[in-house]
């Protein structure tokens, strides 16, 4: 039996210090959480930067090398930084080291690095070594040696190898949410299953509870099964809470792919041992013939700029779809002339919050607001470019009539100067699985000392 204790669905999301307690009372044999993923958009990945506030990382992962320390176990994050790029790795070491030496610890540190060179995957994609998921993108040549990051998922295999050298520490690159949790149960000889399976229940912490915020959840693994319990005192997970959570981010229900196999659910049952506690017997895993993982990778699309603009007054807020598409012909019509652009040259969109900002022309649902925050979005090639068009846009985002023969109407910006250079913008360019000779083949690992050295 193997026990896991996972104080959040991320680090920096913030826990419950009390669950995180509760926890470590239970005595896990490991400490694993997740660092990041793909959910916020391809910036952090095509900058190599994290959405998670320093100060906020440093302060909970300070006080995982608490725990870990209390317990003398292993402590994994995997998917460092966000996304997981060779330099989000070393920005974790970093803070490892500073915190370590704070409290006076010295760690083995392993690192799993997992950045992949544009050229090698293009290289790769010639000899026919990538392949495509569903709705993936058009790929060439070009636009993998255009990506700025690029990393390939790992699963298991690699966090075990980390975890074979001794370490205190393992800091992963892109993993895969379920990975960090999965990979010592598997390797200590638990039901591959239910390791997986508990592994996918966990990922988010206490997701999988009636207190979705609390955090900290422990999973028990053994070689039928598996149980799990949340660590707040007023969490519970149920049959209903646990066996719901192979939808989350799961276009299958009851089947999960990851590196080397597929987790199935079909025949899982769920049993609440409590009113807090669920056991979970019957899920199975299904190795494949050949190890692939999944790749990401972002470039750089463009440069933007946004402006808003609130209208108020009752007969521009029902009629802001057609003074906003009105405002889009004269603002084209005003590029073309003033700038020489066309429309391949620059993108603009407007989007209407408080109407349609969210889901556009999909929309089901007629709304009768108060006001309407008019967004506009330019992208163009550079950034001077974006911001042009901008301030082109700002006089008839103040001022333009619904029709030309109406009193010259006055809106609102919320702030001064109305136009935001937002910097760089980046898209995901890859939806494809990456086939390997060997689990440890694009990754590396590397052990050193951190904190006080060791007497």
């Amino acid at each position: 039996m193997t026990r896991v204790l996972i104080p959040s669905g991320v680090l920096g999301l913030a826990y419950d210090r009390n669950a995180l307690a509760a926890g470590v009372a239970t005595r896990p044999d490991i400490i694993a959480i997740d660092g990041g993923s793909t959910d916020s958009g391809p910036h952090y990945l095509g900058t190599g930067t994290s959405k998670y506030s320093r100060a906020a990382i440093a302060a909970e992962w300070r006080d995982l090398l608490e725990a870990r320390s209390q317990l003398d176990v292993p402590l994994v994050l995997g998917s460092a930084g966000t996304c997981g790029t060779d330099s989000s790795v070393d920005w974790m070491v970093e803070i490892t080291d500073e915190i370590a030496r704070q409290l006076g610890q010295g760690l083995r540190v392993a690192t799993i690095k997992s950045s992949v060179e544009p050229g090698s995957l293009a290289q790769a994609w010639e000899t026919g070594k990538i392949s495509e998921l569903s709705d993936a993108p058009l790929l060439s040549t070009s636009t993998l040696l255009s990506m700025s990051n690029a990393v390939a998922v790992m699963g298991v295999e690699q966090i075990v190898d980390a975890l074979s050298t001794g370490a205190d520490i393992v800091i992963a690159g892109r993993a895969t949410d379920t990975a960090p949790i999965a990979a010592l149960p598997i390797e200590r000889g638990d039901c591959p299953g239910a390791s997986w399976h508990a592994a996918k229940v966990a990922e988010c912490g206490a997701l999988c509870s009636t207190h979705p915020m609390s955090g900290c959840v422990v999973v028990e693994t053994d070689d039928c099964g598996f149980e799990i319990e949340p660590m707040h005192r007023q969490a519970k997970c149920t049959p209903e809470t646990v066996s719901a959570h192979m939808l989350y981010e799961n276009a299958d229900p009851f089947r999960l792919h990851e590196p080397g196999g597929f987790l199935d659910v079909r025949d899982a049952v769920y049993t609440a041992k409590s009113n807090r506690r669920v056991r979970v017997q019957g899920s199975s895993w299904t190795g494949s013939s050949d190890y692939r993982v999944k790749l990401e990778g972002a470039r750089l699309a463009g440069y933007q700029t946004t402006i808003l603009a609130l209208l108020r007054s009752s007969h521009y807020v029902q009629h802001a779809r057609a003074w906003a598409d009105r405002l889009l012909d004269l603002t084209r019509q005003r590029i073309a002339a003033s700038m020489a652009l066309t429309d391949g040259e620059y993108s603009l969109e407007f989007r209407l919050i408080g109407i349609d900002a969210t889901l556009g022309p999909l929309e089901g649902n007629a709304a009768n607001p108060l006001e309407v925050g008019v967004l506009g979005i330019v992208t163009a090639r550079t950034q001077e470019r974006s911001l042009e068009i901008a301030k082109l846009l700002n006089p008839y985002m103040l001022h333009m009539p619904l029709a030309a023969d109406e009193e010259l109407p006055t809106f609102a910006f919320p702030y001064s100067p109305a136009e935001t250079p937002r910097g760089p913008l980046y898209e995901f360019c890859l939806n494809h699985v990456l086939q390997l000779d060997d689990p440890m083949e694009v990754f590396r690992i590397d052990v050193f000392q951190a904190g006080v050295p060791r007497v």
